[in-house]
Order: structure tokens, then C-alpha cells, then sequence
């Protein structure tokens, strides 16, 4: 993959181009930014870049036999780590290499892909996938070892977040003193949850999210999108290119979100007071419930970008409004009002909150039920 690949980010392919030719690269980066932005194609041309001695992003400059095994994500120097867990295919203590062929399948077909994409493809998506220590000691076995090609090894680890305590203690010393001509590459969108340890040993490049006008070009050059109906998906994309794809080709999941998401608010305005609603609103925390963890994780998600926007247009940033709900009984303007200054950071922190204990493994019933309760005081609490 090579930077003329990579959708826009023109100053950090400049500066990761710049560090490479000087021979001044750090032994451990860690690129941080949010789902879509672009952090795992850019870490794989950083990786051919290094490793092949390209020029400015062309194959041509660089070792053509090298370029070719990085189109295959077969080059024997550059290593991927990634979440995984239990599947039909492996029963117990999973690793990457387990995975490798559906890995580089995920990569080819869509290098923007989320967490959620990746867990979905290999089977695992009702269950949280994690890098443990099982892991670890495979990264410090392929670490021991010398180069193939004896330039550099690079390890990239994608959404290192996911890495329990045990596996990042284990590979903590190995972080800060890496064997010669080793570099970590470190994804995540979520760089708070890494530890301190591991990311003060790093050095942070943080991504931000694409522009309208990159997702617009790249829809058109690559999906052949007429301008117009590019020009909507890229502001609806809110900088997220493979919310941009799943919006072109309508296959996202978001639908069925915003079903869940209407059903719930429009229950919970009726639950104040009415013993029959609230027993709608268990029902539904039930339902949610029976879902994976990694999917009640995303709506929670979902439903904080909804309040959020929400919240945009009620207070008249109107450009900065990019959701389009698609229940024609639904109107965002009408369901704005109820969201204001006085409820939104209540409601933004029982929604992580809830998100947080789902994550660990806390009764998702109880959980989604609590904050259903606690969603019918809010959304009736006036504006102060």
C-alpha cells in the first residue's frame, strides 16, 4: 500500500516520508484517530516505505519484488497484530497468526474497516476479542529473532487498546528497548485506554478525521459516485471513509440503530409516570440485550452521535448537522428541542458509562434497563 494510496493526511505522509529519509525513525509510533480516518492503510505504506526504500509513495522508486510481496501482505519483516478471539476455526488461546489469511482478505477488500467489520468477518462478532498474553509471547518470539530481508522488522499492532494487562506488561519492556532495527507501530481509536506505561513510551501522531471534500473525490474516483450524491454521503460521513462506503452501498446496520434508537426515546418520553411504558422500556432492554456485546457497544455509540446532533441543531449549527434519520415519522428538528444544555452531559455520561461496564463484561439487561430509567428523568428535565 503506498501513501499516493491514502486518502489526504497530506502533512503526516510529508512528515512520516521526511523521518524515514533522514534515518530518524522512532522505535515506537503510535497512531491515533478515529474509525475511518485512515491509521492502519497509512501505517502499511509507512511500513512498505521503510522497508522497500520507496520514494515519495511510488512503487517504481522503490524494490519492485519488495512492493510486490506488500501487495500480498506477505512480506516476512512486517508483522500484524490484531484482536481476535474463539471461534468455529480455533477453540482456544487464538493469536493472530490463526487469522492471518482472513486478515490480509479484510485488509485488500477494505483497508477503512472497523473493529466491528473485522469481528464480523471472522465470525466473532457477538464477543469481545482482545490481544492477551498469548499474543505477547509471540510478538517477543518474532521479535527475537534476526530480520529476513536484514533491514528492519516492523510489528504493527492494530487497536493495541484492545490489549489486556497482561499482554501489555509483558510486552512493556520490549516497547522500550526494542531489539536493533525494530519498530512498533501502535493503532488505536481509543488512545486513553491504553496504558500510560505503553503510550509514554511511544511517540503519538494523531489523525483527524477525513474532509469532506477527500471522501468526496475518493467516492468519485473510486466507487464512480455521481458528484451529487457524493457530495451527500461525504458530509453524512462526518470524516469516517468506511461510514461513507457503508452509506453508498447501504449496508451499514445504521438503519436498524435508528429503529432501536426511535423505539427507545419515543418510550421513554411515555414512561414518566406510566407503569405500562416502563415495562415497554424493560422489554426493550431485554431485546438490546440479546445482542452481542461489540454490537450494544456501537448503538450505545450510535446513540451518542444522535444526541449530540441533536443537541447541534438546537442550538442553531445547522452545518454542522450531518444526521439524516430515514424514519419518515421521525424529524430530528422536533426531537432537538429536548436536548439542550441542562440533560446533554448527563445523558453523554450514563451513555459511556454504560457503554464502560457493557465493556466489561457487566449484566447487559440490568445495565441498558438502568439507563432506560435514567433516560425518562432526562429527556424531561428543562433547560436551565
Amino acid at each position: 500500500m503506498l501513501f499516493s494510496e491514502i486518502l489526504g493526511l497530506t502533512h503526516l505522509k510529508s512528515y512520516l516520508t521526511t523521518s524515514a529519509d533522514r534515518n530518524r525513525i522512532p522505535h515506537a509510533q503510535l497512531f491515533a484517530g478515529p474509525n475511518g480516518s485512515g491509521t492502519l492503510p497509512m501505517a502499511i505504506a509507512y511500513a512498505q516505505y521503510i522497508l522497500c526504500h520507496n520514494q515519495n509513495g511510488e512503487n517504481t522508486a522503490g524494490e519492485a519484488s519488495c512492493n510486490i510481496k506488500f501487495d500480498h501482505l506477505a512480506h516476512p519483516d512486517l508483522h500484524f497484530v490484531y484482536p481476535v478471539a474463539v471461534n468455529d476455526k480455533v477453540k482456544k488461546h487464538p493469536t493472530s497468526d490463526q487469522f492471518a489469511e482472513e486478515w490480509r482478505s479484510f485488509v485488500k477488500e477494505n483497508p477503512y474497516g472497523s473493529i466491528f467489520d473485522w469481528y464480523l468477518s471472522v465470525g466473532i462478532e457477538k464477543k469481545q476479542g482482545q490481544i492477551g498474553v498469548d499474543e505477547a509471547l509471540e510478538i517477543v518470539k518474532k521479535l527475537s529473532l534476526k530480520s529476513y530481508e536484514g533491514g528492519h522488522k516492523v510489528m504493527l499492532i492494530w487497536m493495541a487498546d484492545k490489549m489486556n494487562i497482561a499482554a501489555s506488561n509483558k510486552l512493556l519492556k520490549l516497547i522500550e528497548e526494542p531489539p536493533e532495527k525494530t519498530i512498533f507501530i501502535l493503532i488505536t481509536e481509543n488512545e486513553e485506554q491504553i496504558i500510560q506505561t505503553i503510550r509514554s513510551r511511544c511517540q503519538v501522531l494523531h489523525f483527524p478525521p477525513l474532509g469532506e471534500q477527500v471522501i468526496k473525490e475518493a467516492l468519485q474516483k473510486n466507487e464512480e459516485t455521481p458528484v451529487n450524491e457524493a457530495t451527500k454521503i461525504a458530509h453524512r460521513a462526518n470524516g469516517d471513509y468506511n461510514k461513507a462506503l457503508r452509506l453508498l452501498h447501504q449496508d451499514g446496520g445504521d438503519d436498524q440503530f435508528e429503529e432501536w434508537f426511535i423505539q427507545w426515546v419515543r418510550t421513554a418520553f411515555r414512561a414518566k409516570g406510566n407503569k405500562a411504558a416502563v415495562r415497554d422500556l424493560i422489554s426493550w432492554s431485554e431485546s438490546i440485550a440479546g445482542t452481542g456485546r461489540e454490537t450494544q457497544k456501537k448503538f450505545l455509540n450510535y446513540c451518542l452521535d444522535f444526541f449530540r446532533q441533536a443537541l447541534l441543531l438546537n442550538y442553531g449549527a445547522k452545518d454542522l448537522v450531518f444526521l439524516e434519520p430515514t424514519n419518515p415519522g421521525f424529524k430530528l428538528e422536533n426531537f432537538a428541542p429536548f436536548i439542550h444544555g441542562g440533560n446533554i452531559l448527563d445523558i453523554s455520561k450514563e451513555l459511556q458509562d454504560a457503554a464502560y461496564h457493557i465493556e466489561r463484561n457487566g449484566n447487559a439487561k440490568i445495565i441498558l434497563t438502568d439507563l432506560s430509567i435514567k433516560l425518562t428523568r432526562l429527556l424531561h428535565k428543562k433547560s436551565s
